[in-house]
């Protein structure tokens, strides 16, 4: 079954435009990301201590268990791509499979820790923000929007994982020479790099 699509009349073509055009995206995310780890930079150095007293605040618990899971997502990735450039379809739909699965209860377990946040208010212009020292609501803005545009990454991730694993399961595609398990793995390793500076940034400082 062939996934050639126009306006590329070979799939070698589709493969290299498809790579070519997620890595001009993930430079543009680097750069999107870049501007808030540079905003927070500044920011820490403005405010050491607020900073790590905020940051003392943040669930170490569930930040580790997110880190396990993407971590091993990002393995059963890797897997789901190389078995497709073998062409081994079951190992394929096992390693999207898991992956999905474990992006979802990274989702699951942020979504626990959000609520925490809310009855704990350690919202920036909460009346009962429980953490006295400047700086510290600056802090969890940068939390609060860091956090939430990797939320963001990660559900559109899953959702295309899924959508692929479907297809795969469904033959309704060439996965073998398409390429696009190549571009989805790049994909789904942003979203593990990105969280892998925002684990230590968000949530070992101030312990």
């Amino acid at each position: 079954m062939s996934s050639l699509n126009e306006p590329f009349d070979t799939i070698t073509r589709q493969r290299s435009a498809a790579e070519f055009g997620i890595w001009i995206f993930l430079a543009s995310e680097v750069l999107f990301f870049g501007g808030l780890f540079t905003g927070y930079s500044v920011y820490r150095f403005s405010y050491p201590t607020g900073f790590a007293a905020a940051g003392a605040e943040t669930d170490l618990l569930i930040g580790t268990a997110n880190t396990a899971l993407l971590l091993t997502s990002s393995a059963t990735m890797a897997v789901a791509v190389w078995s497709g450039r073998a062409g081994f379809r079951r190992q394929v739909l096992w390693g999207l499979s898991l992956t999905a699965l474990l992006g979802a209860g990274f989702m699951v377990l942020k979504a626990i820790e959000y609520y925490n946040d809310f009855t704990e208010s350690l919202i920036p212009g909460s009346p009962d923000f429980p953490v006295p020292d400047a700086g510290a609501q600056v802090f969890f803005s940068f939390y609060w929007v860091m956090t939430a545009l990797h939320a963001v990454h990660l559900t559109i991730g899953v959702g295309a994982v899924m959508t692929t694993a479907i297809r795969v399961w469904l033959d309704r595609f060439d996965w073998r020479s398409t390429g696009l398990l190549h571009v989805l793995g790049l994909y789904w390793h942003l979203i593990d790099v990105i969280w892998i500076v925002l684990f230590p940034l968000l949530y070992l400082l101030g312990r």
